[in-house]
């Protein structure tokens, strides 16, 4: 019996055992399995990340856009001063055509508007009198010629026999030199409508300064002829910038209508001069610079004005257009392969209208898209990145 017992407990330590480490091996297993599938997991996740940031923009996408991209290189870069400023006509190119009459004026051409070209020599309006309750004064200098003439030469016959005395003999003679004068200033301009007022220079009508059937006098601007080749910038700089105007060489500017930045450089453009004094009333000084007008730049518009100076070397900088906005801060987009684009936040530095200073997020060699950058910016939104795509 005791033999019997002592079998029994052995057979079930063996049986405890066995269990023991098939439960320990079974567990190891699961442990394992479960490690694998967690590194699986990460390698994975890792994978996925890989190019979570990337854009896919296809070839023929960026070609159907006009995609252009520009490689970051240091270089230089002038210091910019913004303010704004106004364009003016210069001296010389611009005229005002006043009345020779007093009358009624009416326009040669009825539709005749600002911006409508005129030629040296022709006519712009035309004044007439005849309606009026004191007369034409064209007809009534003609009479006063006519009739000067007449006592001046009566005088002249009268003074060699002594009939006359030499007062009144000059009298007659400064009569009919004044009645002559007034007369011919108006005889080559009386037409039968009335006394015909032309321009003296070629160009375009800048502004009409009266109505069509509207009274005028002697000397009364009627309009403003402006030949347009040559134009001023004026900007006004603020007295704290003082000590940098003897610096400026040169300036872009941006019209308030047009998205278009002029570079002065292009334009055969110089300075002028800059005030020695600031504006008692405004606290500006005034900068003016020179230049052709080979574009559509209208005399009289507000722009804002880039004034440059001093160089700075070793500058990265890229064009405006590149430059995306978002919750006030700045990204560009990076073409990393032929399909495949990253968005790139960077710090600003200064603006001269065409170009913008990077000081940090870019290095040299990067390449910047310079245009069809909103339509990058729209794949960034809608685009998955598909499986498989690597470099």
């Amino acid at each position: 019996m005791k033999t019997y017992i002592i079998s029994l407990f052995i057979i079930a330590a063996v049986l405890f055992t066995t269990c023991y480490s098939g439960q320990k091996k079974d567990n190891h297993l699961s442990e394992d399995k479960h490690e694998h599938s967690e590194d699986d997991g990460h390698n994975h996740g890792e994978k996925e990340s890989e190019h979570s940031d990337e854009i896919l923009f296809t070839k023929e996408q960026a070609k159907s856009v006009g995609l252009t991209t520009e490689t970051v290189s240091k270089g230089i870069f002038l210091q910019v001063l913004k303010t704004s400023g106004q364009i003016q006509a210069a001296p010389g190119d611009e005229v005002t055509i006043v009345a020779t009459s007093n009358g009624i004026v009416s326009f040669t051409n009825p539709s005749i508007t600002d911006g409508s070209s005129v030629g040296a020599g022709r006519s712009v309006v035309t004044i007439s009198a005849k309606k009026l309750l004191e007369g034409d004064p064209a007809v009534k200098a003609k009479i006063e010629y006519e009739t000067a003439l007449k006592e001046y030469q009566r005088a002249e016959s009268l003074i060699k026999d002594r009939i006359i005395s030499a007062k009144d003999y000059e009298q007659a003679k400064l009569r009919y030199e004044t009645a002559k004068t007034a007369y011919q200033a108006q005889a080559s301009d009386i037409t039968a409508s009335g006394v015909s007022v032309t321009s003296p220079i070629s160009g375009f009508i800048k502004n009409r300064m009266v109505s069509q059937g509207e009274y005028v006098s002697v000397g009364q601007p009627i309009a403003t002829v402006s030949q347009n080749k040559r134009l001023q910038l004026r900007a006004e700089v603020s007295e704290n910038h003082y000590k940098t105007l003897k610096s400026i060489s040169s300036a872009n500017f941006k019209p308030a209508y047009d998205n278009v930045v002029y570079k002065l450089s292009d334009l055969n453009g110089r300075l002028l001069s800059f005030g020695k004094a600031s504006d008692r009333q405004s606290f500006y000084i005034p900068v003016t610079f020179e230049f052709d007008n080979v574009g559509d730049i209208i005399p009289g518009s507000f722009t804002e004005v880039f004034l440059l100076s001093s160089p700075q070397e070793n500058v990265i900088s890229v064009p405006v257009s590149s430059i995306t906005e978002e919750q006030g801060l700045h990204f560009v987009y990076l073409q990393l392969d032929e399909e495949g684009y990253k968005r790139q936040e960077v710090t600003l530095g200064q603006n001269n209208g065409e170009r913008v200073q990077i000081l940090s997020g870019l290095d040299e060699g990067d390449k910047v898209v310079t245009k069809g950058v909103y339509q990058v910016k729209l794949a960034a939104i809608s685009s998955v990145m598909p499986e498989g795509h690597s470099h």
